[in-house]
């Protein structure tokens, strides 16, 4: 994965009926490590990384780049959300299309942050790269980022087998986004 090279920044943060979408910034350190090293984040991830390791290698303050944005709720940060190109995807369907990521604390699951902060990302992406489609990846036993994908209007691609689970393959074309912003 790549960033999304030379786009405009948002001139200002997003902002949604509840959250910011951001810069990472200093102070956004430690919530970085409490999502990396959690065990429930990373279930259908391949697993936690340990804290301390994280604390040693994490910068002070953590990376900017385009389509890489912090979920804050109320002044602090709750989840992020990244987009990326995948330049080398494991699938031939995705190579090359934009990536939607994202990783929420526990502590704020079910509260439609999610969807509400991944809708607002995916609206600046349609902006910032009009007509790209963008494609997402999920373990299939992951019910809540299933839910969340048809919820974003993902349609399935494919399934396939890696990482020793069978994950699913949606992608959100350019004419279901224009289509769910403006219903016929």
């Amino acid at each position: 994965m790549t960033d999304l090279g030379p786009l405009a920044r948002p001139l200002a943060p997003i902002r949604t009926g509840r959250l910011v979408l951001r810069e990472p910034e200093a102070r956004d350190r430690p919530t970085f490590i409490e999502l990396l090293s959690s065990p429930e984040v990373h279930t259908y991830l391949g697993g936690p990384r340990q804290r301390d390791e994280l604390e040693s290698e994490l910068p002070k303050v953590p990376e900017r780049w385009h389509g890489s944005f912090v979920v804050e709720l109320d002044g602090s940060m709750i989840g992020q959300i990244l987009l990326r190109r995948a330049t080398e995807h494991r699938r031939p369907a995705a190579t090359g299309k934009v990536d939607l990521g994202y990783l929420f604390l526990p502590r704020v699951w079910g509260s439609g942050y999610a969807a509400e902060a991944c809708a607002a990302a995916l609206g600046w992406i349609a902006e910032a790269l009009p007509g790209e489609p963008v494609v997402l990846t999920t373990q299939t036993a992951n019910l809540g980022s299933m839910r969340l994908a048809a919820k974003l209007g993902f349609a399935e691609v494919e399934r396939f087998e890696a990482w020793g689970a069978e994950q699913w393959l949606g992608m959100r074309s350019p004419a279901r986004t224009y289509l769910r912003r403006n219903p016929v």
